[in-house]
């Protein structure tokens, strides 16, 4: 028992002197065993750029990401100059500002930059939460890919050349706007229209409402062209030559930022365009194909690896916290209950990230990239078929349980787990909320498309093939269960309707896809841990 003190000497400094010391990635065996396992070809000179990598993030960027993540360092909107100009200026942090400079610089999205490098950076990245940074570097990687397979002409190559390789030191920065008032999910009901011009350019008109990381240099956007109900892909420079210095965006205003639940340092915006001048990306006929097969699939990839990123740092920091408390005499760590938590937790972020790594090895491999092995094309076609199926199988488990699970991490802290200047935790909380819950498409619209694409490829590539392919290194018997699951809910038909068949079905199906996920992330995780 303690008696009275006045002057309570009770410190966090060691607990935060151990987290804050913390290396990501060289004091993180376990991330060293899946790059061992996932990438064992890395140079020696990748080897150094990662550790100088590591060295910022580790420290002046987690320090500058948790700054710029207080509610009081929010974007703010400032619409107008002090002569009634309207500028339409996305004010942040300026230490934000720089490390997002600095973040870019390292040009991972480089002609020649080593894949593997670049994935591991954007992983260790994630572990920053959004920062401000996330989302905008996501699709900018996203942008280059789309321009490098269909950007054609002067001016879309100018822009490719400006985020791979800068101007000047200066790295151009993309996002996409695809969502309008009506909804987000059903692109080919958007409004938003493109008047073709004599140049060849196009002139967009209407209101896009969902508009993350407007801060950005570029948009890539869906559109309509005038009397056409086809999607096509478009990007608009957020100013025209010479005009960012003086403030005069290219025939759009901002009306309003949004107030979001979380990624709340990524201004998120309502924009009207009034004639803002763009260039098709493309065939028009095939733009939204095009965004879904490039575009949002490398978002819904980086969003899935962003899941794994969280529930490291997430661990981590409950590991590093529960070491340390004591609570009645017992170091809080040696209590069952918490031993437990603390246990699933870390089960969590390492099966979510070996999947995340094994993906990447995926992507190479159906992409033909140096260092792995190409599928030969007798394979190539289901590989690649069953490549998309996993990354959105794995954005959408993985997101719902870093939202789970980053609950759980914060109830290790106690009531020090709420609070936003304690620790980045309730902030990263918030972000996999967002991103779980409407981020590159929501569960159900997920749930829908996945079910879609087994149903239509089922008599040329049956279920029960498809699950032996993804899952060669499960059991038997777990693979076998989840084959006559799958085949039981496709033989339904159709998952529309709210007879309580179709709706025993529909929870039978979102189980099924966490099961089948959690067993590809098993087997991921087996592979390192032997």
């Amino acid at each position: 028992m303690s008696i009275p003190d006045r002057n309570n000497p009770y410190s966090f400094d060691e607990y935060r002197k151990a987290r804050d010391s913390y290396q990501f990635l060289a004091d993180d065996e376990f991330l060293h065993s899946v790059i061992r396992t996932y990438a064992p070809g890395l140079s020696q000179t990748a080897k150094q750029d990662l550790d100088r990598f590591d060295k910022r993030i580790s420290n002046e960027w987690r320090r500058i990401a948790d700054v710029v993540g207080q509610p009081e360092n929010a974007p703010r909107m400032r619409h107008f100059d002090a002569y009634q100009n309207r500028i339409d200026r996305i004010e942040r942090p300026g230490e934000g500002l720089r490390m997002e400079k600095e973040i870019y610089a390292e040009a991972m999205f480089a002609d020649d930059a080593d894949p593997w490098t670049t994935f591991i950076k954007i992983f260790l990245l994630t572990e920053l939460g959004e920062a401000g940074i996330g989302c905008a570097h996501c699709c900018t990687g996203g942008l280059v890919m789309i321009l490098d397979a269909y950007g054609e002409g002067e001016n879309l190559a100018a822009i490719n050349e400006h985020m791979k390789h800068g101007r000047d030191g200066d790295f151009g920065i993309a996002s996409q706007f695809l969502s309008e008032i009506q909804g987000g999910s059903d692109v080919s009901a958007n409004l938003v229209e493109a008047a073709p011009q004599p140049d060849g350019s196009y002139r967009i008109y209407g209101t896009k409402f969902f508009c993350s990381a407007a801060h950005a240099d570029y948009a890539i956007i869906t559109a309509k062209p005038t009397d056409s109900n086809k999607v096509g892909a478009f990007v608009v420079p957020s100013w025209l030559p010479g005009d960012k210095d003086r403030e005069k965006r290219n025939g759009y205003r901002i009306e309003k930022l949004k107030h979001k639940l979380g990624t709340r340092e990524l201004p998120t915006a309502e924009i009207t365009y009034d004639g803002a001048e763009a260039y098709p990306v493309g065939d028009l006929e095939r733009g939204l194909a095009n965004i879904v097969g490039i575009v949002l699939a490398h978002s819904r990839f980086i969003t899935g690896i962003s899941a794994g990123g969280t529930l490291i740092r997430m661990a981590r920091e409950a590991e590093q916290y529960a070491q340390w408390r004591t609570a009645f005499g017992v170091t809080i760590k040696d209590f069952g209950l918490v031993a437990r938590q603390l246990q699933d937790v870390r089960l969590a972020a390492r099966r979510t990230t070996a999947a995340s790594f094994k993906l990447q090895r995926e992507i190479m491999r159906v992409k033909g990239l140096p260092g792995e092995t190409p599928y030969p094309p007798q394979t190539a076609a289901k590989a690649a078929f069953g490549l998309r199926l996993m990354i959105m199988l794995q954005k959408m488990v993985a997101c719902d349980d870093a939202a789970h699970y980053s609950e759980v991490a914060m109830s290790v802290l106690g009531a020090n787990g709420l609070m936003e200047d304690f620790s980045a935790l309730p902030r990263m909380y918030r972000d996999t909320v967002v991103l779980a819950g409407a981020w590159e498409g929501p569960r159900n619209l997920l749930l829908t498309r996945i079910f879609l694409d087994i149903q239509t490829q089922a008599d040329s590539y049956p279920s029960d093939l498809l699950v032996s392919d993804l899952l060669p290194g499960t059991s038997q018997e777990r693979a076998q269960t989840l084959s006559e699951e799958l085949a039981i809910v496709l033989k339904h038909g159709s998952l529309l309707g709210t007879d309580d068949l179709t709706l025993e079905l529909s929870r039978r199906w979102d189980q099924w896809c966490a099961d089948f996920v959690h067993a590809y992330q098993d087997e991921a995780l087996q592979a390192v841990t032997g």
